[in-house]
């Protein structure tokens, strides 16, 4: 058969990832998809570096609609990045007849239902298993493997700048500042690291793993999203202190009243495996009804391990390539006929409405009734206390010191019953700082 005839857009770190594993594999990849794929276009701005890495095996121009409007061109592979000109360009691949594959989290978690509509009404497919955890097939996973189960929940450390930055506050007893440094000079951590600290790259990813767990349309403008820049070295070591592990997760959960979205740090008890994922790597669990706890793991960004995933969404395109794709498996793994049935009951709730447990660490004044009267807000507000730890005057100030931690562990509650809670324990006079307030999820 014909080889499929690829178009890339951009030829960055992914698309030369991409590139060079299509090149190296390419007997092995046409053994398993059937027929043979190539990269035929490539469009770069930067046409001098592309051709560098594409030497005469393609053609480089440095306008992306060129390799649109090739009709030889059957599938698009964007790997330029953001809202702006990728959602254009994605579109027009669309209307023009192409199939797309995209690693572009934050463009579908913002626009994937304009998008996987047009795809439906053209008779085309976009696919994205690049966009979240980079090598590791969790969308082929949640869409396919586990299509007989009603998920439960998942929860996955999908970004790896922040489980690294975590893993160096655990292992070396830095604040979060000073390591945060150490993974942009490691190349860990963008010049710009905002959407990666403060979690908006992890609820891009969460967004898209909900809607496809769930059967909802993707709505990340309802996500909870909270990043570890408030995270200091004294939090890390009390959770470890208590059996567990701090890390960024993205938790999308389903319950009686609605579905929960939100990304923000949690304690995991250290007996966990994902608590053990350390550095850059990337872990998702997913618990389904029939098959209880799975657990994914592997490099969730880099050239080659990106690049696999996109490589594995050719391979399906050019499986299905000419056949009929009423039948194929949607986008959003629900037919789309019935996507967003289950949400007119089950909502995305707000963050309030969440039930969960929490650590608390409060430092107040070294003095007699402090707890007493912290521990009767609480149980006031009907939150159960499960343990309370207070630090040694010495060991919070130093000697002399007349300031101390109480670190308190509570059982579940809503967190709009903790919010008022909270908000009248810091208006005690004995309360000395900000408390520090961290969701506790057992993950089991």
């Amino acid at each position: 058969m014909k080889p499929i005839q690829v178009g890339l857009l951009g030829i960055g770190t992914v698309g030369g990832g991409t590139f060079n594993v299509l090149q190296r594999n390419q007997e092995e990849i046409r053994r398993r998809a059937g027929r043979g794929i190539e990269i035929a276009m490539v469009a770069d701005l930067d046409m001098t570096r592309a051709k560098q890495v594409v030497g005469d095996a393609a053609k480089v121009v440095g306008d992306a609609r060129e390799v649109i409007a090739n009709p030889d061109i059957d599938v698009v592979v964007e790997l330029i990045g953001g809202y702006g000109i990728a959602k254009a360009l994605v579109l027009e691949a669309i209307a023009a007849g192409k199939h797309v594959v995209t690693a572009n989290k934050a463009l579908l978690a913002v626009h994937g239902t304009e998008i996987f509509q047009a795809a439906a009404e053209k008779g085309v497919i976009v696919a994205y298993e690049a966009a979240v955890a980079g090598g590791i097939p969790i969308i082929k996973a949640l869409r396919e493997g586990l299509t007989a189960n009603s998920i439960q929940w998942v929860a996955g450390i999908i970004n790896g700048t922040t489980n690294f930055i975590l893993s160096e506050m655990r292992d070396k007893g830095l604040d979060f500042d000073v390591v945060l440094k150490e993974a942009q000079a490691l190349g860990y951590a963008e010049a710009d690291p905002t959407f990666d600290i403060e979690g908006v790259d992890a609820a891009h990813k969460a967004t898209l793993m909900s809607a496809i767990a769930f059967g909802i349309p993707v709505q990340f403008d309802k996500a909870y999203v909270e990043g570890i820049t408030k995270l200091s070295g004294a939090d890390i070591r009390y959770a470890e202190q208590l059996g567990y592990r701090i890390k960024l997760l993205g938790i999308t959960k389903r319950t009686d009243k609605g579905i929960e979205l939100r990304v923000h740090p949690s304690l995991v008890p250290a007996k966990r495996l994902i608590a053990n994922v350390e550095g850059a790597m990337n872990a998702v669990v997913v618990h389904g009804d029939a098959v209880g706890t799975t657990l994914y793991y592997g490099k969730g960004a880099g050239s080659e391990p990106t690049a696999s995933a996109v490589i594995a969404d050719l391979v399906d395109i050019a499986r299905l390539h000419g056949a009929d794709l009423a039948h194929s498996v949607p986008p959003l793994a629900f037919q789309s006929n019935t996507l967003g049935a289950a949400g007119k009951e089950l909502p995305v709730l707000p963050m309030a409405e969440v039930v969960t447990s929490y650590y608390l660490r409060i430092r107040v004044a070294d003095e007699a009734g402090v707890l007493a009267k912290i521990t009767g807000i609480l149980a006031n507000a009907g939150i159960s206390i499960d343990a309370v730890l207070q630090r040694e005057a010495d060991e919070v100030g130093g000697e002399g010191s007349t300031q101390t931690d109480l670190i308190i562990l509570t059982h579940d509650t809503r967190e709009g019953d903790m919010d008022q809670a909270l908000a009248e324990i810091q208006a005690l006079p004995t309360v000395l700082a900000p408390i520090t307030r961290i969701r506790k999820e057992e993950l089991n």
